[in-house]
């Protein structure tokens, strides 16, 4: 596969999917990263290891139209043969056409237990704050594929964590972040083999 990630923020999970392909875990290419936000860590890292960075967003084209401006985004998936996009922390939801040109090719990684804690709005620490406040016992990750609605995909897979007595939202956030830099790069090589999950 020719995998596109798309990252707003830090890039941790970018970075253990890069390690990942580094330690022959995926086969894959990771051709290019898509991002909102030129300043965020996963620049630095594509950077860093020579993959291409396409920065688009509302600001840099305001005046196009909804179309238009998914077009660009499919333009470009074409020049790098894009077949599987992987979002990494990606702060915007993907317009519609480009989740129908790419059925059940599409993954997202969220930080709590789907259909808990999701929707608009729950991402980060929102998440996290959100699981303490509920006196929720346990946690975890999701990886799901994505369609046309916030967090609604069909789930890949889950993993848990207990939620400690003494969690704060950071506390909880650190181990959670774990489970997905184990098993993001895990559910991408599974797909590759076409194995199901």
């Amino acid at each position: 596969m020719n995998i596109c990630i798309f990252a707003s923020g830090s890039g941790t999970n970018f970075k253990a999917i890069l390690e990942a392909k580094k330690s022959g875990i995926i086969i894959s290419d990771i051709k290019l990263l898509v991002t909102n936000n030129s300043e965020c860590g996963a620049v630095s890292i594509a950077r860093e290891n020579c993959i291409p960075v396409f920065h688009i967003s509302r600001k840099v084209y305001p005046d196009l139209s909804d179309e238009d401006y998914a077009n660009l985004f499919l333009k470009k998936f074409s020049e790098h043969n894009i077949d599987f996009i992987v979002l990494a922390g990606y702060m915007k939801m993907l317009d519609v056409r480009i989740i129908r040109k790419f059925p059940d090719r599409i993954i997202n990684i969220h930080p709590a237990l789907l259909p808990k804690f999701g929707g608009k709005g729950m991402y980060g620490m929102n998440v996290h704050r959100a699981v303490i406040e509920a006196g929720e016992k346990e946690s975890g990750v999701t990886i799901h594929y994505v369609n046309e609605k916030y967090d609604e995909g069909k789930i890949i897979l889950q993993e848990k964590v207990e939620v400690l007595p003494d969690d704060d939202a950071e506390t909880l956030q650190k181990r959670v972040l774990k489970l997905e830099h184990k098993y993001y790069a895990f559910v991408i090589s599974e797909i590759e083999k076409g194995k199901e999950l």
